[in-house]
């Protein structure tokens, strides 16, 4: 009996490259349920850096009701409490190994929370923002000084851009790829071109695009590469009393522009979904009304999710 005993393999003893393996099959909740706690081979299987190279929180999302006055939303406090709780089980077994962070656009995150995370991950080279509703300017400006090797961002659109953008110019040094999940108006593009000049990469997709606006970014981002205005709704400006027009054709001499750009993809197909749900949206994609997931697309193979 003794014998049979001595033989048999603890879990402990398990090789620690299979550990890891395994651990990364596990999704956030799973890893934060308390492995960690199993065993020490366990819990340096967890803090694998292999393990946290991305933190993926796109399947978590607020319990928010709308309100009136700012922040315009009021968030259930089990969700903060869900939320906080696995922030700070997450970055204490990431070691600061995050490359890749993903917030869903559902998410509402506070300053705190923010701020924390980016204190915890230095490395971080890729975002994708929550929603800004619950982030001030002191708290943004605070997490873009830790993330100085940020290097592409997936950002909702923003009414105020140059103080974020500025932040991003002075502190962060490779960045070259922008997706933006919203309107991208006249004064949004020229702050680009003023504050990320060297931009490479730029995604648009599913919004509500001006001619003179694209004109913009194609003149001014002078390094620019990649383009991407797949199922926008292209608007031109006109005098009174029209003020503007759908355009349902890219002129010549906007492909004439683009043609220095590497890739430059464009959809306004009417059978295709895409462009349809755009349209009905009035240029502003409601994302919650469609299927889990499909916020994550790009046709830019770098930014898909």
């Amino acid at each position: 009996m003794d014998d049979v005993v001595s033989n048999t393999r603890r879990w402990e003893d398990l090789d620690t490259d299979i550990l890891v393996k395994i651990f990364q099959l596990f999704d956030i909740f799973e890893l934060t349920s308390g492995v960690a706690h199993v065993c020490s081979a366990w819990r340096a299987a967890c803090c694998d850096q292999l393990r946290w190279k991305t933190l993926d929180l796109s399947m978590l999302r607020s319990n928010f009701i709308k309100i009136p006055l700012e922040p315009f939303v009021y968030v259930d406090e089990r969700s903060d409490k869900i939320l906080t709780r696995l922030l700070k089980i997450s970055l204490s077994l990431s070691r600061q190994s995050i490359v890749t962070l993903i917030f869903h656009f559902n998410l509402y995150v506070s300053d705190d929370m923010l701020t924390y995370t980016a204190e915890r991950s230095p490395q971080l080279k890729r975002l994708v923002l929550p929603a800004w509703n619950r982030i001030k300017r002191t708290g943004m400006c605070k997490a873009i000084r830790c993330w100085k090797k940020l290097e592409s961002l997936t950002m909702p659109s923003i009414a105020n851009p140059p103080y974020f953008l500025e932040e991003i110019a002075i502190n962060c040094g490779n960045f070259n790829e922008l997706k933006i999940m919203g309107p991208c108006d006249i004064f949004f593009a020229s702050t680009l071109a003023a504050f990320v000049p060297k931009l490479r990469v730029l995604s648009l997709r599913c919004t509500t695009l001006y001619v003179d606006v694209l004109i913009l970014i194609l003149d001014s981002l002078k390094h620019l590469e990649v383009l991407n205005i797949s199922h926008c709704v292209l608007m031109e400006a006109l005098p009174p009393p029209q003020y503007k027009r759908i355009v349902t054709e890219i002129d010549p001499a906007i492909h004439q522009k683009a043609s220095r750009l590497r890739e430059f993809f464009t959809c306004m197909d009417d059978s295709c979904i895409m462009c349809q749900r755009t349209r009905t949206d009035e240029g502003i994609v409601r994302w919650y009304k469609y299927e889990e997931g499909f916020w994550k697309e790009d046709e830019v193979r770098s930014l898909a999710l």
